[in-house]
């Protein structure tokens, strides 16, 4: 039976403000298998939930993430931007893919790591980025579970997979066809896709094999897994 992973795409965005412990939440009542996050930095080095470089888009605050510290964050926002920690707990015992947005320098991947590490979460969660910012992630983490995003249907390069050990090579949902989930598969890889939104795409790729999907729409996901669409998520 094919088995694959429901990711919840900065948790439930439809229902609520996406990264907010609350979309979290709501993406774990809805069946999630994981749950996807944005993290970067604050100014003073705190690990917090937010996809863009400043708050402009869904906070309406238009100042730079990377020039206020946390507590400015959180009065900014009245708590609405949780810290990586906070989200750690809220979805403890769930997979968390923590995806590393803005880039990862020795710094970013340390801080990261660090809080993981005093979650107690290193066995559940996973990374995803583009190829730079995994490399540096690896050198910190040698044992970490990677998924290395990709924007073209070209091969990664080969002195590049074996320096990353990827478990997954993750993939825009459009990209993927017949050709490419068997190249990703013979050569000993799981094929993750982001964000198919719609529950024809979504079985499109369940048909071509795609071991895991990230969506906005984890009740469509979740759905389609009710009605005998799937096995049991990966671990």
């Amino acid at each position: 039976m094919q088995t694959w992973t429901a990711v919840a795409h900065r948790g439930d965005p439809y229902r609520f403000r996406e990264n907010t412990l609350a979309s979290l939440r709501s993406a774990l009542d809805r069946g999630a298998d994981a749950v996807e996050i944005d993290v970067r930095l604050t100014r003073d080095g705190v690990p917090v939930l937010l996809h863009d470089d400043t708050l402009k888009r869904l906070w309406e605050v238009d100042r730079p993430l990377s020039a206020l510290t946390a507590a400015q964050v959180t009065e900014l926002t009245a708590g609405g931007i949780p810290t990586l920690a906070e989200a750690l707990s809220a979805t403890e015992g769930t997979r968390v893919m923590a995806d590393l947005c803005g880039g990862v320098t020795p710094r970013v991947a340390d801080r990261v790591l660090d809080v993981v590490r005093q979650s107690g979460a290193e066995d559940r969660v996973y990374y995803s980025a583009g190829a730079q910012s995994l490399l540096t992630l690896r050198a910190a983490a040698p044992t970490a579970e990677l998924a290395l995003s990709w924007t073209t249907t070209a091969r990664p390069r080969p002195a590049l997979l074996a320096a990353l050990r990827p478990r997954y090579l993750n993939y825009r949902f459009s990209l993927v066809d017949r050709d490419l989930a068997t190249r990703v598969h013979k050569e000993g890889y799981l094929l993750s896709v982001w964000t198919p939104d719609t529950g024809r795409s979504m079985r499109k790729l369940l048909a071509l094999g795609a071991d895991s999907i990230t969506t906005n729409r984890i009740d469509t996901l979740t759905a389609l897994r009710k009605a005998g669409g799937a096995g049991a998520p990966l671990s």
